[in-house]
Parts: C-alpha cells; sequence; structure tokens
C-alpha cells in the first residue's frame, strides 16, 4: 500500500506541474489568443515522442515573499522529443507562472537540454514567451541569462538553434534569440525590444505601443531581427517543422535528402523569355526560383526584409539548398547595407550546415548615395564578399543578366571560390553600365560636342558599342571566369548536375582561432 501512496504522490505532482500557474492563468493565456508553454510543445513535435526533465524543480528564493510562492518546473519546460522521427531539444517558457520571468533555476534548465544538444548534435528550439529578468532574484536572473547566452555562442555553427517568439520577449532575453540562427515572431502576441515603451518615454519622450516598437512586422521588415512573421501560433510551429526539413542535425552531418520525382531535366521554355528586352525593365526573380527548383517549391527567409535580394532554402532532385537571388523587381536588385547584412548571415549559415549554395545573379551594383556611405555600406557589403571567400560548402552561380562592379565580385563569382559559374546569353557582365562607362571613358569628347542632338547621337554609338564589347558573357567566358553561358530553360538541369558533381567537394581554410568578419 504505501508503495500505491507513493505512485499517487508522484502522479499528484505530475498533475500539478502540468497546471503551471494554475487554471485562471491558463484561461487568461488562453483569451489573449495564446497557447500554454505545454500546448505549444505538444503542436510542435511528434505525437508522444517528448521525455520532459526537471518537472520537479522549483526556485529556492526567499525574498520578496517567494517562499510562499512556488510552481513545478518554475515557468519553463524543459526536454526532447522528435519531429519527423529526428532528435530535437526544446525548451518552452511558461507564462503562467510569474510571466514567464527567469530565475536562476529556469536558467540552469535551459542550459541543461543545450548542454545536452551541443553534445549529442540535435537542433535546440526555444519557444519565448517571458516578461523578463525574475526581479525578486537580482543578479541571479541576471547571471542566468549570460549562462544561457554563452551556450547560444557556444552551440552556434555547432546545431541549429531556432527561436519561436510567442509573446513578451524584453530586455536581456532579447539576445538569446538573436544569438540564434532564425527567429519565427506572430502578429499582435509577440514583441522584442530592449527596453519597453514606458521607458522609452522617459529617455527619449517618444510615445510607441509594444506593437510599434518591437511587433512581429517592425522587426520583420525594419530590423532584420526576426526571420519569419507568422499570423499565428499554429503557423509558426509549422514553420520550424519546416525550416527543419531543409537542416542537418548539426554541424558534421549532411542535410537530409528527400525522395524525388520530379524530373531533373525538365525544361521550363518561360525562362527562355524572361529576360524583357529592355535592360531597365524589372521581372520577378522569384518566378526564376520556382521554375527550377523540386515541385516549384521555395521556403524564404526573411521575405520582408531588404527584398532587393531574396534568401531561402529549396530542393533540388532532393538536395537541400540554399537560394541567393537578386531580385530585380524591388530597387533593381541593388546591394545596400539591409541586403549585404541579409545575404551575408544566410550565406555563413549554409556554410556552417553543409548547405550547398545557389547564386542567381542580376545586380546592377551597390546603392551610392550619403545614407549608404554614412551608414557603412563599405563594412556591411565587405560582410557579404567575406561570407561568400570564407564558405567551403559547393557554390554554384547563375548570372541572368546584370553583374556590374563589385557587386558582380560579391555575388559568388569564380574570383570568391565560386565552383561552377554559368550565365545566360542574356548576361552583361561589366565594371559598370552602358550609360556610365561611356560618360567616364567618352568624358573629353563628349564635353567638346556642342550641339545637342549630335551629342546624343554620340553617346548612343558609343553606349551600342560598349554592350558590343562588355554586355555579353563572353568576354568573361573567354578568361574562365564563367564555366559556361547555357541555355535558360536548362538551368535547373545544369544547377544539379553542378551540385551532383561537387557532393564530395572538399575546401579547407587555413588553420586559425577565428577570423576577424567586418562587423
Amino acid at each position: 500500500m504505501l508503495i500505491q501512496e507513493k505512485i499517487q504522490e508522484l502522479l499528484n505532482m505530475r498533475q500539478k506541474a502540468k497546471l503551471g500557474g494554475g487554471e485562471q492563468k491558463i484561461q487568461t493565456q488562453h483569451e489573449k489568443g495564446k497557447f500554454t508553454a505545454r500546448e505549444r510543445i505538444e503542436m510542435l513535435l511528434d505525437e508522444g515522442s517528448f521525455e520532459e526533465f526537471d518537472m520537479f524543480v522549483s526556485h529556492r528564493t526567499h525574498d520578496f515573499g517567494l517562499e510562499k510562492q512556488r510552481f513545478l518546473s518554475d515557468g519553463v519546460i524543459t526536454g526532447y522529443g522528435t519531429i519527423d522521427g529526428r532528435l530535437v531539444y526544446v525548451f518552452s517558457q511558461d507564462f503562467t507562472v510569474f510571466g514567464g520571468s527567469l530565475s536562476e533555476m529556469y536558467a540552469q534548465k535551459i542550459c541543461k537540454v543545450m548542454d545536452k544538444a551541443t553534445k549529442v548534435g540535435a537542433p535546440v528550439i526555444g519557444i519565448n514567451d517571458s516578461g523578463g529578468a525574475r526581479i525578486q532574484e537580482g543578479v541571479k536572473s541576471l547571471g542566468g541569462y549570460a549562462d544561457i547566452f554563452q551556450r547560444n555562442i557556444m552551440a552556434s555553427g555547432v546545431v541549429p538553434q531556432i527561436s519561436a517568439i510567442f509573446g513578451p520577449c524584453a530586455g536581456g532575453a532579447v539576445y538569446s534569440p538573436a544569438l540564434t540562427d532564425f527567429t519565427i515572431m506572430t502578429r499582435n502576441t509577440s514583441y522584442m525590444f530592449v527596453t519597453g515603451p514606458k521607458v522609452v518615454k522617459t529617455v527619449t519622450g517618444e510615445v510607441v505601443t509594444d506593437e510599434e516598437l518591437g511587433g512581429a512586422m517592425i522587426h520583420g521588415s525594419k530590423s532584420g531581427a526576426t526571420h519569419f512573421v507568422a499570423e499565428d501560433e499554429q503557423e509558426g510551429i509549422l514553420l520550424v517543422r519546416k525550416l527543419l526539413s531543409y537542416l542537418p542535425q548539426n554541424n558534421l552531418e549532411d542535410p537530409p535528402l528527400s525522395p524525388c520525382d520530379d524530373p531533373i531535366d525538365r525544361l521550363e521554355d518561360v525562362l527562355n523569355e524572361i529576360i524583357p528586352e529592355s535592360a531597365n525593365k524589372p521581372y520577378d526573380m522569384k518566378e526564376v526560383i520556382h521554375a527550377i527548383t523540386d515541385y516549384h517549391e521555395f521556403m524564404e527567409v526573411a521575405r520582408h526584409f531588404a527584398p532587393n535580394i531574396i534568401t531561402g532554402f529549396a530542393r533540388m532532385n532532393g538536395m537541400p539548398i540554399g537560394i541567393v537571388a537578386n531580385q530585380p523587381n524591388y530597387l533593381a536588385g541593388v546591394l545596400d547595407i539591409n541586403a549585404s547584412r541579409k545575404a551575408a548571415r544566410f550565406v555563413r549559415f549554409c556554410d556552417a550546415f553543409n548547405i550547398p549554395i545557389v547564386t542567381l545573379v542580376d545586380v546592377p551594383g551597390f546603392l551610392p548615395g550619403t545614407t549608404q556611405e554614412y551608414g557603412g555600406i563599405i563594412l556591411h557589403g565587405a560582410k557579404l564578399l567575406f561570407a561568400y571567400g570564407e564558405a567551403t560548402v559547393p557554390k554554384v552561380t547563375v548570372i541572368l543578366r546584370k553583374a556590374y562592379g563589385g557587386a558582380y565580385d560579391v555575388m559568388g563569382s569564380k574570383h570568391l571560390r565560386g565552383d561552377l559559374n554559368y550565365a545566360w546569353p542574356t548576361a552583361e557582365i561589366a565594371v559598370m553600365g552602358p550609360r556610365g562607362a561611356v560618360e567616364v571613358l567618352n568624358q573629353r569628347e563628349i564635353a567638346a560636342i556642342e550641339d545637342a542632338d549630335a551629342k546624343t547621337k554620340f553617346i548612343n554609338e558609343k553606349e551600342e558599342e560598349y554592350k558590343r564589347k562588355f554586355a555579353n558573357p563572353y568576354v568573361a567566358a573567354r578568361y574562365g571566369y564563367i564555366d559556361d553561358v547555357i541555355e535558360p530553360r536548362n538551368t535547373r538541369f545544369r544547377i544539379i548536375r553542378a551540385l551532383q558533381s561537387l557532393a564530395t567537394k572538399k575546401d579547407v581554410n587555413p588553420p586559425k582561432k577565428h577570423s576577424n568578419i567586418p562587423l
């Protein structure tokens, strides 16, 4: 009988732990349109796969009356399970317990799952919904944050780290998601900021709401601090599951192959006509991406931030790849500060986790102007250049139309260890566009012509001459900087064959403690 009593006590404690802050707090969470920490884990993981750690942990603080308020699990649910049969470690912050605020023991629970994930080589998924540090614990809670940050740093480039922000994330709490590989936020129910609206008003006089200061779309479109904006938590969790399907378990494994019956030699005749007759007319690069990928599928990353460059994941003959592509539909596909930052971080992620990079180029150059120069376009552009030059994964580049100036170099060129570089017949590879080049090369002649019509005729003639000489891929091909000029409709086939040939590629960087990327 004694054994049965002990078993019953265990079951009662488990039931108590699963209630978190209690029925009333759970109801309040639901009224806000939010799920509880445990419900989120249940939706995220394969059914019945969750194994929980530290259910019976509670805080050990005696100040400010906290000794009278003890909750099992102490505000965060931790453990491991599977997603599509693959092992993942997870922590889910419980807003029903002290507003999800982080304590010493809470931090230790998170650190434990991160340590285990790093040891066994499995992704870490953090679901954030917290009011910040638990004030009653003082420096112990601050130390807890720093302990988590240290583990984020040590795990970076070792196992994929994904942060889902499904509620508030303020103060020091924001830096853990910022250190992870991908963040997901939900519209209207999640926000991130270092200092809240009240502090902002006190210090600067600005009056802003939570949403205006750190809502999902603000970070998705302006700061770039979040990579995905979901309509609700269900969509956010589906995004996590889909994202993981492209990623390896760790940096020592290859990304998972998928069965594919989409023919590799599928011809896309539409690509033969997608480039407009006028070099200044835009087109949608996403149409090219969807045309060449398996089943026309593409998972875009950071869709709302710096839309002049496209980043995301797709599959080619079942192989996960990362795609970086200029977008002529927005700012003519020019490279600016935000586009350089966005693409550089994505390229470095792909390289860290053995994901081949396919680059689609149509870039007129870097965006000129004082705003860009004062903002550090030199340093930010160098980040992208550095990322491509450092990457040792297979790199396949296709130049569709423009590849001018330094932007040609930066976008996966042969000179930055591009493995196979192709061009469409419509490619224009030169130091600058025809008009600018003519004005520089023929400056004196143009100045000497007084008649306006004669001047226009002279410029037009010189532009045509420049186009014949440089606005084509064959000069670059003559020097071996382009491996082949390909028919656009064959692009899918040529990229897949290139990736197959590079499957056993080995490229090694010089021994070093670490590089010093221009931050």
